[in-house]
């Protein structure tokens, strides 16, 4: 593991991301575990203490300050900062509001406090996708897409609206696709149809649905390309797939929106359909 110098050590959140992925191979499983909970959980790494964010990682406190000396930083706090200057750096802070929402809820009914928070966590999920979307991947996804015979649509749990709405649209615009749903416990075999000239878009989020990642798994094992959408560099369909899309949706009272998700599941419909309908008007 090469050493970098303190100088050159990264001091904002997207460059510490970058440096933690990299790392992320050569770090002992208990740091690994760290490195895992760091990326999906950067406020939770801004804001706790050793004790919280060790007890939430199910590590050892002393399993921080080995994962941020690993990096090359001085002690836990050192690391800590960079967290911390990601919150200082935003332009809006979505989370202050969620709570002024909360805070002033006695002046307003419960039910318009819940509609707000919902709004304000859902405009926050598409200001994110919007400010971090790479257009060049974007561009690859559509490509693949587009050029698959057939595309084989798997979300599952949580995912499975994104999915169905995808099949439904697709379907009204005369793509043919295939929506792996597991009813009657027939993935597997719904999967196996697939060849290296049509394509899978896979979506799973945390915890990650265990079906979704066996048949991402089944479907590279036939060369089959992926597109995945997903949550963090260490999903495991990351791992899998040709490209993949990172989507973090923000929450109000524990309940994540979904609005950044279906945007690029609209984006990725609407172009693909185009891009093959100009390709047919040649």
């Amino acid at each position: 593991m090469s050493e970098i110098s303190p100088s050159e050590l990264p001091r904002d959140f997207a460059s510490l991301k970058a440096l933690i992925v990299a790392r992320a191979e050569e770090l002992p499983r208990r740091l690994t575990q760290v490195a895992t909970y760091a990326v999906e959980n950067p406020d939770e790494m801004a804001f706790g203490t050793v004790a919280s964010i060790a007890q939430n990682a199910d590590v050892q406190p002393s399993a921080l300050v080995r994962f941020a000396q690993s990096l090359g930083y001085q002690g836990f706090s050192d690391l800590q900062e960079v967290f911390r200057s990601r919150l200082r750096e935003r332009v809006l802070n979505y989370d202050e509001r969620l709570q002024q929402l909360q805070d002033h809820a006695k002046d307003k009914s419960k039910s318009s406090v819940i509609l707000d928070g919902f709004s304000e966590a859902s405009s926050k999920s598409i200001a994110d996708l919007r400010q971090h979307i790479d257009e060049n991947q974007l561009e690859q996804a559509i490509a693949m897409l587009a050029n698959a015979e057939t595309i084989y649509l798997v979300g599952l749990r949580r995912s499975f609206p994104i999915s169905s709405y995808m099949a439904y649209a697709f379907g009204k615009l005369g793509v043919r696709t295939r929506l792996v749903d597991a009813v009657g416990g027939l993935a597997q075999e719904d999967v196996s149809f697939a060849t290296a000239k049509d394509c899978v878009l896979a979506i799973s989020f945390t915890p990650y649905a265990s079906e979704t990642v066996a048949l991402a798994q089944a479907a590279v094992a036939r060369k089959v390309p992926i597109v995945a959408i997903t949550d963090s560099p260490f999903s495991p369909l990351a791992s899998l797939a040709t490209t993949w899309f990172e989507i973090q949706e923000a929450n109000f009272e524990g309940f994540r929106s979904m609005a950044a998700t279906l945007t690029l599941a609209m984006t990725l419909t609407v172009a693909v359909a185009e891009r093959r309908s100009t390709r047919k008007g040649k």
